[in-house]
């Protein structure tokens, strides 16, 4: 069964996932092109990582918390990681996209743990080591055991060198277009 967050007031800022749960719970969950809308992702990409077993299959053609914040740590890694890969890392964490009762952490709780991981290394040098102590850290704070929480510790420490790795991308794509600009009317 997975984990859920800590009391609120541990951390120190509110719930990166939090700014969803509104619109979640006013709709009772989202439709598809409410999704689509909100990560910026085209409907057969979605339902195509739904068929792979990457994401839950929706309740009642709604999209819930779980879902969606699956979709958003997807997203988040799918600029700097093949899709495959990361389908096989969301496995490694929470077994069957299907089931949470082989969770080791509820899908929002990975989220913010993932967001935390990288707003906290983000004004340093990452290496695999000052994320991993980052991870250490904030997994202080969930009830695992240390086989889950190593496990998860390993897991955060890839997809966060991986949103960074894609970061580091657009940033250089961004100061080369600067160039070819300078380039080309210079």
């Amino acid at each position: 069964m997975a984990i859920e967050p800590p009391n609120q007031q541990k951390f120190k800022k509110v719930s990166a996932f939090a700014e969803y749960l509104p619109l979640i719970r006013a709709t009772d969950g989202l439709t598809l092109s409410q999704v689509c809308a909100l990560a910026s992702l085209e409907p057969s990409t979605i339902q195509n990582w739904i068929k792979r077993g990457f994401v839950p299959h929706p309740e009642q053609k709604k999209y819930r918390e779980r879902h969606i914040a699956r979709i958003l740590l997807i997203t988040a890694l799918r600029d700097c990681m093949q899709i495959d890969r990361i389908g096989a890392l969301m496995t490694y964490i929470n077994g069957d996209a299907d089931d949470e009762q082989d969770d080791i952490i509820s899908d929002v709780a990975l989220y913010d743990i993932f967001d935390s991981v990288v707003a906290s290394v983000a004004d340093i040098q990452p290496t695999r080591e000052k994320i991993g102590q980052q991870a250490q850290k904030i997994l202080e704070e969930y009830k695992l055991s240390s086989p889950e929480r190593e496990r998860l510790k390993d897991a955060l420490i890839v997809m966060a060198t991986a949103c960074i790795a894609g970061q580091y991308k657009k940033e250089a794509e961004r100061l080369y277009m600067e160039i070819i600009k300078e380039e080309n009317h210079g």
